[in-house]
């Protein structure tokens, strides 16, 4: 038996996968997710027995594992899942945070909230019902958010008799869909997740079924969120200048490196001045070091005495992005109230935020389809559109396909602070052309 310290031991030296669930409303999202739970060991006692006893409340006999995760009130009364819920399990091999989205199509934002830094999405599927417009739906956020890994969990196998055409149909049918939209991977499970079959532990009604469980796919699929990897780049978030008889001349940046390695002796650039200097010296926690990696928190020094405030970039010299104001992106609105063409907002990226106007709106996406409606004049919530934006003040940003965070900002309204659109540098489908109304790159801008 594996003891408390090591446990701990284990967990310290394993890797962290972040995954989203998503589907249709009723296809069992809040069900997979307790039973994963449930059937991992990663419920407590007191949290077993409450949702025992909520499930006794309502005439059930067996525990309903969905009260695992629906957590609001107006979930559990309703049977569905309204906002996203995190939750944090681990086993030996591998820790996880994993966020249950909900399926209704006026909650798509949420999903996009749940899958924006996921590594795999969990699409479920009826067996009884099949693909359907929401499925459609969910894959194509998950393929336009560039999640590397989306499986398919062919859910209530267990009302279809376990039958391998029904689950062999469904399969090939998304498969093809999820691979028009440029998904990397796809990975189709057949599960019962009320009766357990093939979500922790494999199933004695689908002996045709040879591939792994929900769990153990988790477990191994590979984790391709190496930021060490990426571009490397460093948003500034406080200048530090104490000033103090011990520290008479320190000048340091602080802040969390988004991408990549820094080097004490390595060239790098200051965005958006443009300005080149040398890294000096590296603090970690109170001490120096000679390199520092993502998502470690430092203090950079440089050589020379320029001048850096927060929200300024610094980036290898012979790796800087490009620095704009004319930012063209896809968007996913997520406010009530629309986002319209000469509407006034400000632009979030990373550490630094700037005034902006929406200059155009040259198209909205349909999900169903994958059709492009031309100038639709504006977004309301739950759309997704393609924006042209100007920026009152020059920014660093990164292409989202090749950076999801600094290729990533918001929109936000001036007069509330209420964030309205979540943007991505250049994002579209990687297997689909898009269509649309041309931007007039002749138009006069304000800024």
């Amino acid at each position: 038996m594996t003891t408390p310290t090591q446990l701990a031991e284990q967990l310290s030296t394993t890797t962290l996968l972040r995954f989203a669930t998503a589907g249709s409303v009723d296809d069992g999202k809040s069900t997979l997710v307790g039973r994963l739970l449930h059937d991992s060991k990663s419920v407590l006692t007191d949290q077993l027995e409450a949702v025992e006893d909520a499930s006794r409340k309502r005439g059930q006999e067996a525990p309903d594992l969905a009260l695992l995760t629906d957590g609001l009130r107006a979930e559990r009364e309703q049977g569905i899942t309204i906002d996203v819920a995190y939750r944090y399990f681990a086993t030996t091999r591998r820790r996880f945070i994993l966020a249950d989205t909900p399926g209704h199509v006026q909650y798509t934002r949420n999903m996009v909230t749940g899958a924006s830094t996921a590594e795999l999405a969990v699409v479920l599927v009826d067996a009884r019902n099949g693909v359907v417009e929401q499925t459609r739906r969910h894959a194509a956020v998950a393929a336009l958010l560039r999640v590397p890994h989306v499986v398919l969990a062919v859910n209530k196998m267990d009302l279809v008799a376990y039958a391998e055409p029904v689950f062999a149909a469904i399969a090939e049918e998304f498969t093809a869909y999820a691979a028009s939209l440029g998904v990397p991977e796809i990975t189709a499970i057949p599960i019962s997740a009320l009766a357990g079959d093939n979500v922790v532990e494999p199933s004695a009604h689908m002996d045709w079924y040879g591939g792994p469980t929900v769990l153990e796919h988790l477990e191994t699929v590979p984790v391709s969120h190496d930021l060490t990897a990426c571009h490397a780049r460093f948003p500034v978030q406080y200048v530090i200048r104490p000033q103090t008889a011990e520290l008479p001349d320190y000048r340091g940046y602080a802040g969390q490196i988004a991408a990549g390695v820094f080097r004490v002796g390595e060239p790098v650039t200051v965005l958006p001045s443009g300005r080149t200097s040398t890294v000096a010296g590296i603090d970690l926690l109170g001490d120096s070091v000679d390199i520092a990696w993502a998502p470690q928190s430092v203090t950079l020094r440089l050589a020379d005495d320029i001048d850096v405030s927060r929200g300024d970039l610094i980036a290898p010299a012979d790796d800087s992005p490009a620095v704009t104001q004319d930012v063209e992106a896809t968007v996913c609105h997520v406010a009530d109230q629309p986002l319209t063409v000469g509407q006034r907002v400000l632009l979030k990226h990373t550490t630094r935020t700037v005034k902006a106007i929406v200059k155009d709106i040259p198209s909205r996406l349909t999900l169903d389809d994958l059709s492009q409606h031309p100038a639709p004049g504006r977004l309301v919530a739950n759309d997704i559109g393609r924006v042209v934006i100007r920026t009152a003040e020059p920014l660093a940003l990164d292409a989202y396909a090749d950076s999801r965070r600094t290729g990533s900002f918001l929109l936000i309204d001036p007069a509330d602070g209420t964030t309205l659109s979540a943007g991505m540098a250049g994002a579209s489908f990687a297997a689909v052309p898009e269509t649309g109304t041309p931007v007039d790159d002749d138009a006069e801008w304000d800024f």
